[in-house]
């Protein structure tokens, strides 16, 4: 039996790379549906229990497999392979764990897809669950830049997977753009920063820049350059836009991205390289204030969104805004900590809107209400992902919430901190509007009659085992870990002791989630509070919201002035200066050719005429000009 972490984190790696080998190559197989989903599921399923060994056996050890790649100057310029440690084995552990369980969700949800299209989904999420292992376990950053863009391919891929329809088309673009923009700060930054070490490789540069043999003249351009990279998968302001646009994607596309694969790739590669993020404080800084605003303005956002995927989205938003703001604040870990449990519970949620969705066949809470009685099963479980959401106490993402608020308070940054609070508070409110929005109150039967036929009306129902049972796992585990954090009576040591919170921090965050719950239960459940009246004291606000600020506004403004403008001005150069001073030469060539045809008269004694007339130029150009 293996033991060996890196062998086992490679078998974790291979599998998947298999389950699309076999796929793109077996076409029969790949058009009968659910046999390539169970291979595909098969795979996924190895996969994890290898990535689940290689972290109960890698411990604090560091196991790394390299094969030289592109030689250079008698060396290895760059290797690929896999680095197996802690951090990585944990984070592929988790991305197996969601690929694995959105797969055999998927099953269920997408079983009304033609076989070939259900083929060619489990295609290409084998590819995206290879690309976001190989970014994880990457040793140097020329395999983590090849797999991150492979990441933005698959994103691509399946963001549009419903390509007829106009709305996943244009967001599969938005998403590849968008992305590509921060994609190319993280492609200078690694290019300067190997002209600046020498090397590609993780386990050099950090030995370089803990010994203080990293020159740190330019370093903060490069590590910005890499930050801006993370940026756009991470959907930091201003590239966050492209998040919201992905809900065009299936639901369980949805739950896979923006829970522990692409989205966190930006917080991993941060965390993966927070020894070199160390040199230059000044850039933290920035990366914690981005952070924090970014997380308000999501959170702002998502208070007024009406389709349930949306909600979540802008909640991915601003968790990955909580993240970046730990990291920030010089504690990354508290960071990855955060990344773990959100993979959990917003993987939960995601899935738990998907089996709404299946059931009412609409994305808009007006759409919904008394789910509760209807779908309990579903009710429970998210509202286990809400809570873990909201840090409550003995669910999944209380303690490292914690810990990122703690770390900023004690990192010196309190107007982040106060940001943070307040996202808190809207967290808590936007996600319990949903939950009494969907599951109580009321039911929208009008809806549900209009949409899937009067002999349906009003009996949504749980869904299927295959839905079912991923949704009850990744619930018991948030809870699982919320418990065991919460039992634990004190903050985690990711840090010196001087980094911990006050006494204070808890029961202040705890206030400001419950205000949040309270709030949004007299409005949306008791209707103490009117909803109207609410929203129209918060109009300004309320209104920029739901213009999205015009912030996306902004980015169509400067393609089509900008981008358009200048693609414009270079036709109008191309048309009318390199086309036409072309067309001219050669039409003016045109007409000398016709004039000097007309010198070829095809008679013999004009053609002798003419050699000794040049004959004769030659001798009075030898005597008077040469002489």
């Amino acid at each position: 039996m293996m033991t060996d972490p890196g062998l086992l984190a490679l078998v974790a790696l291979l599998l998947p790379a298999l389950s699309f080998l076999v796929l793109a190559v077996a076409a029969p197989l790949r058009r009968l549906g659910r046999p390539a989903a169970w291979f595909s599921i098969l795979c996924a399923g190895g996969s994890l229990a290898a990535a689940v060994q290689a972290w109960a056996a890698g411990g604090d050890d560091v196991s790394r497999l390299l094969w030289a790649w592109l030689p250079a100057g008698g060396g290895t310029l760059a290797s690929v392979g896999v680095l197996a440690d802690a951090d990585s084995t944990l984070m592929l552990t988790l991305v197996a764990l969601v690929a694995f369980l959105v797969q055999l969700y998927s099953v269920g949800y997408l079983s009304d897809e033609p076989p070939p299209g259900l083929g060619r989904y489990y295609t290409y999420q084998s590819l995206f669950a290879f690309s976001m292992m190989a970014l994880v376990l990457a040793p140097n950053f020329v395999q983590l830049f090849i797999a991150w863009e492979l990441v933005g391919l698959c994103s691509y891929l399946l963001i549009g997977f419903w390509y007829q329809k106009p709305e996943a088309a244009r967001a599969a673009t938005k998403a590849f753009w968008i992305t590509k923009a921060g994609d190319v700060g993280l492609l200078i930054g690694i290019v300067l920063l190997w002209r600046q070490s020498g090397t590609f490789d993780f386990f050099e540069l950090r030995l370089l820049a803990e010994g203080g043999a990293l020159p740190l003249a330019g370093l903060s351009l490069i590590t910005f350059c890499i930050y801006l990279g993370a940026v756009g998968k991470s959907a930091q302001f201003p590239l966050h836009v492209w998040l919201p646009d992905a809900m065009e994607g299936p639901t369980p596309v949805s739950a896979l991205i923006h829970a522990a694969t692409m989205v966190t790739a930006g917080v991993y590669l941060l965390t993966r390289t927070e020894w070199l993020f160390a040199l230059t404080p000044e850039v933290l800084a920035v990366v914690a204030w981005i952070g924090a605003f970014t997380a308000l303005l999501a959170a702002v956002l998502a208070c007024v969104q009406d389709d349930i995927k949306r909600v979540l989205a802008y909640s991915t938003v601003s968790q990955l805004g909580y993240m970046m703001t730990a990291i920030g604040a010089g504690l990354a870990a508290a960071g990855f900590f955060h990344l773990l449990t959100h993979g959990l519970f917003k993987a939960l949620l995601f899935l738990g809107a998907g089996a709404v969705i299946h059931a009412v066949h609409s994305n808009d809470l007006s759409h919904m209400g008394g789910l509760a009685r209807r779908m309990p099963h579903t009710a429970i479980v998210f509202l286990v992902g809400t809570l873990s959401l909201a840090g409550i106490p003995f669910f999944g993402g209380f303690l490292s919430k914690e810990e990122i608020l703690g770390a900023v308070w004690a990192g010196g940054f309190v107007g982040p901190f106060l940001l943070l609070m307040v996202v808190a508070l809207l967290t808590a409110f936007y996600m319990f509007r949903v939950v009494f929005l969907a599951f109580f109150g009321e039911p929208a039967t009008a809806h549900i009659t209009a949409t899937v036929g009067a002999a349906h009306a009003g009996h949504p129902h749980d869904p299927p085992a295959s839905m079912r049972v991923p949704l009850w796992i990744l619930a018991a585990m948030s809870l699982g870990v919320g418990i065991s954090s919460t039992m634990a009576g004190q903050m985690l040591q990711f840090g010196p002791a001087e980094r911990e919170g006050p006494a204070w921090l808890m029961p202040s965050a705890v206030g400001v989630a419950l205000a949040g719950i309270l709030l949004a239960w007299l409005t949306y459940q008791r209707r103490t509070i009117d909803a109207s009246s609410l929203a129209a004291a918060f109009g300004p606000i309320r209104r920029a919201a739901l213009a999205r600020f015009w912030i996306d506004d902004i980015f169509e403004g400067g393609y089509r002035v900008g981008l358009l403008g200048f693609s414009r001005a270079v036709g109008w150069v191309d048309r009318y200066l390199v086309d036409g001073v072309l067309n001219a030469l050669s039409a003016w060539t045109l007409t000398a050719g016709d004039d000097v045809r007309g010198m070829q008269t095809g008679r013999a004694q004009d053609y002798v005429y003419g050699v000794a007339v040049g004959l004769l130029v030659l001798l009075l150009w030898v005597q008077w000009v040469l002489a």
